[in-house]
């Protein structure tokens, strides 16, 4: 069995916890998709929930074993995540919003970059030399951006199609991908910064180059992947091959990005996802993919994230407090202002900037797979998780408030007696 590959794990040790964990999910998932939240919610709950297990002594459910299972396949979750959300990235999308797209990106990136370095300041060591990198990671990890709950409103609304839905969702897709470009570029860093070399220049510059060549590297090998796929396509069109070939892609790249490019493998799988989008049969090798994944995997890294938040909150001491307070409130300012003024200088009016900082703010699984990547890279402190969640809890519930109530005098009538209807039959299953 594949779980026996990790060192020191007895598969039946996992097996109790990842019944509790689907279980769990499961229902918390269900009940969060009633009320209009996303799934991914309810997974994370699912590790609070059973993080108060392993809050009691000597309990023998959640061991050192079982969670050493649990982190190993939550590392196949991640790679798995980030694969499908590079093959459902759309770039004639982005093509497609231009200008716009670019501009609200770029600030929706550098603003909450610059607002998670300014609060992490606070900790100890401040804006010392030796702290830059963890700085700056906390304002990486800002960058990311969920547009589900976004769109789901939008699209409710009737104004996905709008040019500010349009140019919300694109920049998204632009977010993500250069997220992913200046996380990976932050991680190598780190590594040439607390190397033993005593020429930091020339390590510095290796980063760069190892960062170029793995660029180039997947997209010679993407195109050439890209031109298979379109031929199996064509012979075996919806056929279980394609998915599975996929997903060996997806792990092959992150291999290479990790070892041979000291790359983030998240990089490897995301990048492998974005050569094989647009394909005919994208869209079935990401449906596939997803159902692999939210069988096991995908419930089981959000889980785990939950599970460790909630032990690491005991050990968290004031001044990270009052820091993870205002890591919450960079968090929701960086992109209401930075994806707001970057619609302004595009040309949008006033209320529509404002919709679109209120569309970007939302933040899910990339948040914290970032964040992920961060703690086990030693970058930055497992302590961060329960703000994380708490920004990820707070903007699922308030961006769709805030945008209906944005739009409420400009909805067609006919639309908002079916958001009326719609919401009292939800609230009369619930």
């Amino acid at each position: 069995m594949f779980l026996e590959v990790a060192k020191g794990i007895e598969a039946f040790e996992v097996l109790l916890p990842l019944a509790l964990i689907l279980f769990l999910s499961k229902l918390l998932s269900i009940g969060c998709k009633k009320i209009g939240l996303p799934q991914v919610v309810g997974m994370l709950l699912t590790g609070i929930v059973l993080g108060f297990i392993t809050l009691i002594p000597n309990q023998p459910i959640f061991n050192s074993t079982a969670m050493e299972g649990i982190n190993f396949i939550a590392e196949i979750g991640v790679i798995l995540i980030m694969f499908s959300a590079g093959i459902e990235t759309d770039l004639k999308q982005i093509k497609a919003t231009g200008v716009s797209a670019l501009v609200i990106t770029l600030l929706g990136v550098l603003v909450p970059i610059l607002f998670g370095f300014g609060v992490a300041g606070i900790l100890p060591g401040g804006f010392g030399k030796e702290y830059l990198i963890r700085n700056i990671f906390y304002g990486v990890i800002l960058t990311a951006t969920s547009v589900s709950v976004t769109v789901a409103t939008l699209k409710e609304l009737g104004k996905l199609n709008s040019k500010i839905g349009t140019a919300i969702v694109s920049a998204a897709i632009l977010d993500d991908i250069l997220g992913v470009i200046v996380l990976s570029v932050v991680v190598s860093l780190n590594q040439a910064l607390t190397s033993a070399s005593s020429n930091l220049t020339i390590d510095i510059l290796i980063v760069f180059g190892k960062t170029i060549g793995f660029f180039i590297f997947a997209i010679v090998l993407g195109i050439a992947f890209r031109y298979i796929f379109k031929m199996l396509s064509q012979k075996y069109g919806h056929h279980r091959r394609l998915p599975i070939f996929g997903i060996a892609i997806a792990f092959f790249f992150s291999y290479a990005a990790e070892e041979w490019f000291s790359i983030a493998d998240i990089t490897g799988a995301f990048f492998a996802g974005l050569m094989l989008s647009g394909g005919k049969d994208s869209e079935y090798i990401e449906r596939r993919t997803d159902i692999a994944s939210y069988m096991l995997f995908t419930p089981v890294f959000f889980a785990k994230v939950g599970l460790t938040s909630l032990s690491s909150f005991s050990q968290i001491d004031s001044t990270f407090i009052i820091f993870g307070f205002l890591f919450i409130i960079a968090g929701i300012l960086g992109k209401i202002l930075g994806c707001g003024v970057g619609a302004k200088l595009t040309k949008n009016s006033w209320k529509d900037s404002y919709r679109c900082g209120l569309g970007m703010m939302c933040r899910a699984e990339v948040c914290l797979i970032c964040a992920n990547k961060g703690i086990s890279a030693g970058i930055i402190s497992a302590s961060i998780q329960p703000f994380i969640l708490c920004l990820i809890l707070i903007t699922s519930f308030v961006t769709p408030v805030l945008l209906k109530q944005s739009y409420k005098n400009e909805i067609p009538q006919e639309i908002l007696t079916d958001i009326v209807s719609k919401n009292e039959k939800d609230s009369a299953t619930v």
